[in-house]
């Protein structure tokens, strides 16, 4: 399995079978990673997983990928806002938590496994409106991937692609994939 860093937009990355949305547990597609897939994919992504939702902080569900250029958009639980969210542990000041984020990463792996892709494209889960800091996540994902990757040696999967927006996230990534 293959680690990738790009800078760029997750909606466009026509060389992957599916890419992950930075989901809240209601699977409402928001503002951020989740508005651009809305807003290029179209409805119909929304409204596919509003029918599946709710689901646990990290946790995944899986949706056609509307008019993207992906065969599949697989929704990564990692922050919500219902009153059993609350209840989950979280970083202090954040939406989030490491161990969200790794449980959210390996549980959009394994979708994707099911699924029999080869490849997957994620962006940095819960580091916008949940807070997260960025350095945690692309550690936490990447060791995440890493394990997977050792676990299932003989996984569908041959391209994980984590996709940046800004310059900044881009190269804490790229630093973490050094390691």
């Amino acid at each position: 399995m293959r680690i990738e860093i790009r800078q760029g937009d997750i909606t466009e990355q026509p060389d992957v079978d599916a890419i992950v949305n930075a989901a809240n547990t209601e699977l409402i597609l928001g503002s951020g990673v989740a508005g651009a897939i809305r807003r290029k994919g179209g409805k119909i992504i929304d409204e596919e997983g509003q029918r599946q939702a709710p689901i646990s902080l990290g946790e995944a569900a899986v949706t056609t990928a509307g008019t993207l250029p992906n065969k599949f958009v697989i929704h990564a639980a990692a922050m919500g806002y219902r009153a059993e969210d609350d209840l989950v542990p979280k970083k202090p000041g954040t939406d989030s938590s490491a161990e969200i984020i790794r449980h959210a990463t390996l549980n959009s792996l394994r979708r994707a496994e099911e699924l029999n892709l080869r490849s997957i494209a994620f962006p940095a889960l819960a580091t916008g409106v949940a807070g997260f800091p960025v350095d945690e996540c692309a550690e936490t994902m990447i060791g995440a991937t890493r394990d997977y990757a050792t676990a299932n040696p003989d996984s569908s999967i041959e391209l994980v692609v984590f996709v940046l927006f800004t310059q900044d996230d881009f190269a804490v990534f790229e630093r973490f994939k050094q390691q």
